[in-house]
């Protein structure tokens, strides 16, 4: 864009470069290091309503020069990916261990199994839910007992049946709500 509006490539002086797609953050890194010159592609996403990177213009020998370097240390970045794919995995079991154990703490009624399925569940890395929230993860009372409720409204009650015959969410959760008050309120009592 420039004040008048849009212009070509050739017009915006950057006609000589070359579209790389985003996927691969070494080679775009490198690509953008050894180019005099580079352009961030984004497109407006609708749905989204915000603008999403789709790619780099980058002078083509920064490419190949880019794709060069790639190719040297390829083992050895993938063997760094496997090392933190390993890392993170293990952090989330400790995650889903400790929710289970303050679950537990807050909800002694709770049956274990019970406890470390809302944990294994809430804790899943990437999945938005309450127990991937910083509160969460650092086992913030509330935070904890919010993926409990979450839990119990979708495991305990017709909660999901309300919705799929299109109740409005908030009805839906006011007409479980005494229900998932009585099924927390019996946890909260230890087992015997």
């Amino acid at each position: 864009m420039e004040d008048r509006g849009p212009v070509c490539m050739s017009c915006a002086d950057l006609g000589h470069l070359v579209f790389l797609p985003s996927g691969d953050a070494a080679l775009t890194r490198r690509a953008r290091k050894h180019s005099r010159l580079s352009a961030v592609l984004v497109r407006f996403s609708r749905a989204r309503k915000h603008y999403e990177r789709q790619g780099v213009l980058v002078e083509e020998a920064a490419i190949e020069q880019a794709e060069a370097e790639c190719l040297v240390d390829a083992d050895a970045r993938a063997r760094r990916r496997e090392r933190e794919r390993e890392r993170r995995a293990s952090e989330d079991v400790d995650l889903q261990r400790a929710l289970a154990m303050e679950i537990t703490r807050l909800f002694p009624g709770c049956p274990t199994g019970r406890a470390e399925a809302i944990a294994r569940h809430t804790g899943d890395r990437g999945s938005g839910r309450v127990g991937r929230t910083a509160a969460a993860r650092a086992l913030d009372p509330e935070a904890v007992t919010l993926a409990v409720v979450a839990a119990v409204r979708h495991g305990d009650t017709d909660y999901d049946d309300l919705l799929m015959t299109g109740v409005d969410r908030a009805e839906a959760r006011e007409r479980v709500r005494a229900d998932v008050d009585q099924v927390l309120e019996s946890w909260r009592t230890p087992l015997d």
